[in-house]
């Protein structure tokens, strides 16, 4: 039996498990701490957790960040993973940490489950951020976006489609595998290890399984966000970043790479606080127009 078809039953068999025992709606969206939620996307309820900061005040709308799980991983685990929760806390953010279908998103040529079946993570992600911005939990003009490994190629790829949605993001670990048409400049913050095996720092390599598409090169990637952007060489040290954080320098867009020599397929333990700061410093969203 070919891999596809062998994975479309499973996907048929967990969406139909999805749909049979949707997940509780959990506790109220402005509750303190991490909670357990829902949004239906037609028949199948895409389970996330939500954390808010203990000093939230009723009503009060805040930043969001959306913070996406690795491949075969779950929400859980990146808020484990990251620490994101600590940054909210101390910021003043909250975080949605969505699940992937079987822990995969698809980015576009990547990755497995979500794109055989050909899951619309970016209608999700659009839903989710939507659902907590009518709520009044989340500031519609402060959206961010975070991942690691394939969830960083779905936030690259929610930026490059939604690019008026999006404040900013960044990426660790990750790797562009769509094609890239930003209706406006993106910030883009990026961490990634040089010996990396899972998406190759110089690129090579294939995709997804069946697809023999090679990884871009990381230092490539940025200079085409970059030249997108409009901006000049990653020159700038990063503001209390460690030696390989170099960025295209201050403004309100800005593009930037942390690199560890020797690092793999990882979160640093850096890269949380950084984000915090990068997101902080970029300007809100204009206004939708009436």
């Amino acid at each position: 039996m070919k891999i596809a078809v062998r994975a479309a039953m499973i996907v048929a068999a967990v969406l139909a498990a999805f749909i049979a025992h949707p997940l509780p709606a959990g506790a109220a969206q402005n509750a303190p701490g991490t909670t357990e939620h829902s949004i239906a996307m037609g028949d199948w309820h895409r389970p996330y957790l939500l954390h808010v900061p203990p000093d939230r005040r009723p009503g009060e709308r805040l930043p969001l960040i959306v913070a996406l799980h690795g491949g075969l991983n779950d929400a859980a685990y990146v808020e484990n993973q990251s620490g994101l929760d600590k940054i909210a806390d101390k910021d003043r953010y909250i975080v949605a940490y969505p699940d992937g279908l079987l822990g995969t998103w698809n980015a576009g040529a990547c990755c497995w489950f979500a794109r055989w079946a050909g899951v619309d993570d970016v209608g999700f992600l659009d839903k989710l951020i939507g659902t907590l911005v009518k709520q009044g939990v989340a500031d519609g003009r402060r959206v961010f976006m975070t991942g690691f490994s394939n969830g960083g190629g779905m936030a690259y790829r929610y930026a490059c489609e939604r690019a008026d949605k999006i404040a900013g993001i960044a990426v660790v670990s990750g790797a562009l595998a769509v094609g890239c048409t930003p209706k406006r400049p993106v910030s883009v913050l990026a961490f990634h290890g040089t010996w990396d095996p899972s998406v190759p720092y110089d690129g090579g390599g294939n995709m997804d399984a069946d697809v023999h598409f090679p990884f871009i090169g990381v230092q490539l990637l940025m200079e085409f966000w970059r030249w997108v952007d409009k901006l000049p060489a990653l020159s700038w040290p990063v503001p209390d970043g460690p030696e390989g954080c170099v960025g295209t320098g201050p403004g309100p867009v800005e593009v930037a790479l942390c690199t560890k020599q020797q690092g793999g397929h990882e979160w640093p333990d850096y890269a949380s606080k950084l984000i915090g700061e990068f997101f902080a410093g970029r300007p809100s969203l204009p206004k939708p127009v009436a």
